[in-house]
């Protein structure tokens, strides 16, 4: 049975190993059958030479590869190639394939080995962050500004409608103040010849008050009984047949004078009571 295998080469401590194809009854050291290629651990790549054919060719064969040789096989893609051609995939394709796919391994293998540089490039990539966070808000900031600035804008241009208008109503207040101004004063000149006969009533209320307070005053009350005692005697000194009718008349004027005085106090009470 053939095996694929490593041989050790190089001296101590820096080893160097021929990836071959050898009867798996013979000594690590001992005779090959085919030697594969190269493959060094202490250099980067450390796989410095494959012979892909050939080891394809053993391994459709029936040869078996060792773990470490299988993880190297692995790695470069031999097993993906196999499961490639056993799709029925063309020469071109897979070769397409295994390069697309060998790309994005290198990409992945670009994480730092050692702890400082893996303390290192997170540092980086955490300023890397940091700055397109403060990007962010500064772009973030420099909008709200500007949303800021044109609310404002818009905040003074109604402050300024607004005002135009308050401006506008007052002017047309004013506008009506001064009409209604006028139309009173109009109204205020035509009225004199009203205020005058407002202004005569009165005076006739006070002359009829007067007479009424003369006709109540004692003297002139006195003063007509004393004319009216005299008509009196006069009639008395005619014939008895007058005198008699001169009398009765007498007596009645001195009640109409008597009543007289009182009525007319009372109609000027009245009057007085209504004003």
């Amino acid at each position: 049975m053939v095996r694929l295998r490593l041989q050790r080469h190089g001296r101590k401590k820096l080893p160097y190993y021929h990836l071959v194809a050898a009867d798996i009854r013979t000594k690590r050291d001992g005779r090959i059958i085919e030697d594969l290629g190269r493959f060094n651990p202490t250099k980067e790549p450390s796989l410095l030479r494959l012979e892909t054919d050939r080891v394809v060719y053993w391994l459709k064969n029936g040869a078996q590869p060792t773990d470490t040789v299988r993880s190297i096989l692995k790695k470069e893609g031999i097993f993906y190639r196999l499961h490639l051609e056993g799709w029925g995939k063309s020469e071109e394709e897979i070769e397409a394939t295994i390069s697309a796919w060998k790309d994005e391994r290198d990409q992945k293998k670009k994480a730092p080995a050692t702890k400082a540089e893996k303390m290192k490039a997170q540092l980086k990539a955490e300023e890397e962050q940091f700055k397109k966070d403060q990007e962010a808000k500064a772009k973030a900031e420099a909008e709200k500004a500007l949303i800021e600035a044109e609310e404002a804008k818009a905040a003074e241009a109604k402050k300024e409608e607004e005002e135009a208008a308050v401006d506008a109503e007052a002017e047309a207040g004013e506008k009506a103040d001064v009409k209604a101004e006028d139309k009173a004063g109009e109204k205020v000149e035509v009225k004199p010849e009203a205020e005058e006969k407002a202004e005569e009533k009165p005076q006739s209320e006070e002359k009829a008050a007067e007479k009424a307070k003369k006709s109540a005053d004692p003297e002139v009350k006195q003063a007509k009984e004393e004319k009216v005692e005299e008509k009196a005697e006069k009639a008395e000194e005619t014939p008895e047949t007058a005198g008699k009718e001169s009398e009765k008349k007498v007596a009645e004027k001195k009640k109409e004078v008597k009543d007289k005085p009182a009525e007319e106090a009372k109609d000027t009470g009245k009057k007085e009571e209504k004003k």
